[in-house]
């Protein structure tokens, strides 16, 4: 597996809340990239979750940071003090070595982030509300086990906000690897982001991509991502996954409808099959 290492880290600039204990960092490129490292609280295998599961987003056309591998040196970890992660309640140097950098999605100058809007913001100042129902192809055909993360960006003097996907540290059900199908999993918090779904073409184009997918193209979205991230106890690990993803195409439809059927109701004006 190719393992060329485009970026290196070259600065600390602050911890990320969540429970990778994340860090932003400033990368070769000269962009900034949100980090997670290998030694996190979670698990290793959720540098691989978030490499491939934004890359499949990426390629169904979903609005996603996109990912890289990041090299850390030894000398950077230990010439900031501030990066450490808390494991266990003990403080611990970040490990050096070959870590998952998703691109920080704004300018941190000329940018503003936020990771919820009230109401009347979501509804009305959302430039991509129809990307709610488009992401649940994702997040149920990879079982994610969390709620839909999201962060919501504008210029400073812009009046839209853009909607952008994050943190997929928890599909393929983080450190497992497997599928324990949910029908309120995966799902965003707010049934207001759905209510523009009227039929199976609000999912549309991700849906058709993700049903059309070949064995070939999902193997070769997992091209660049390091073996260490995946592979400590199971070698044949990434061959399972893979294969099963490509059986679960075609039960997009059917997760997707358990969650229409669900005491949430989340798609009020979806009539009809």
């Amino acid at each position: 597996m190719n393992r060329t290492t485009v970026l290196s880290a070259v600065q600390q600039v602050r911890r990320m809340r969540g429970g990778s204990q994340s860090h932003l960092m400033r990368a070769s490129d000269g962009h900034f990239y949100i980090t997670k490292f290998q030694n996190n609280p979670q698990d290793v295998r959720v540098l691989a979750n978030e490499f491939l599961a934004s890359k499949i987003g990426l390629h169904l056309g979903l609005p996603m940071p996109q990912v890289e591998v990041i090299e850390v040196s030894d000398w950077l970890v230990t010439n900031t003090p501030e990066l450490r992660v808390d494991i266990a309640g003990r403080s611990t140097p970040c490990s050096s070595g070959l870590q998952l950098a998703s691109r920080y999605v704004a300018d941190p100058e000329t940018h503003v982030v936020f990771d919820y809007l009230p109401e009347v913001l979501l509804l009305e100042r959302t430039r991509n509300l129809q990307d709610f129902a488009r992401v649940l192809v994702l997040d149920k055909w990879t079982g994610n086990a969390d709620g839909r993360q999201v962060v919501f960006t504008k210029p400073v003097r812009a009046r839209k906000y853009d909607v952008t996907f994050i943190d997929q540290g928890y599909c393929f059900n983080c450190a497992e690897w497997d599928f324990p199908d949910a029908a309120l999993r995966g799902v965003y918090s707010r049934n207001s982001v759905y209510q523009q779904v009227t039929g199976w073409e609000s999912f549309e184009p991700a849906l058709s991509r993700a049903e059309q997918i070949d064995f070939a193209e999902l193997w070769r979205l997992t091209e660049g991502m390091p073996e260490e991230w995946w592979s400590a106890h199971d070698s044949d690990a990434l061959s399972r996954l893979i294969e099963t993803l490509y059986q679960r195409r075609s039960s997009i439809r059917d997760l997707i409808t358990a969650f229409r059927n669900s005491s949430r109701n989340p798609f009020p004006n979806w009539a009809g099959n």
